[in-house]
């Protein structure tokens, strides 16, 4: 089911003709995408595939899948993006985007401190030039992909 005026729901309505930035990984539950708007190479957007709009209207399957996510996520991200360690973070509040989603970002070493923690958002502000490109997004989604591939239940 979809929501109008939800950007995930539109999404995901298109599922079959998503481009491999937009459907990383997926199971009967979440899908993941590359964030469209960061400087972050590797910025993840974990996704329920039913509208929800908060956290504790998650299913039982659905909650029980979001760990597993989280953790396959970070580790996956840390094998390809090198980084230090990921953010998990979940506010679901931008007109738009009330559609309940986790931000998996990886944290790398040399991350300036006043993009640490919360400042991490700054970088989803970031001119269009700075931005990780399309083909960028496409390229990181088939990496990820593969290194999720032996995970059970992904898709």
């Amino acid at each position: 089911m979809t929501t109008p005026d939800c950007y995930a729901c539109d999404k995901e309505a298109e599922f079959d003709d998503l481009s491999p930035r937009e459907c990383v990984a997926y199971d009967q539950h979440w899908r993941v995408a590359h964030s469209f708007n960061t400087a972050v190479p590797g910025w993840l957007v974990l996704l329920p595939r039913r509208h929800v709009d908060a956290v504790h209207d998650l299913t039982d399957a659905e909650a029980s899948a979001l760990g597993v996510w989280q953790v396959n996520l970070s580790q996956a991200l840390r094998t390809v993006t090198g980084c230090a360690k990921t953010y998990v973070v979940q506010f679901a509040e931008a007109e738009g985007f009330a559609h309940v989603h986790f931000h998996i970002v990886p944290r790398m070493a040399d991350l300036l401190p006043e993009h640490c923690g919360p400042g991490i958002f700054e970088l989803l502000r970031r001119p269009e030039q700075e931005r990780v490109t399309a083909d960028q997004a496409d390229q990181l989604a088939h990496a990820l992909r593969a290194q999720l591939s032996g995970h059970p239940n992904t898709q």
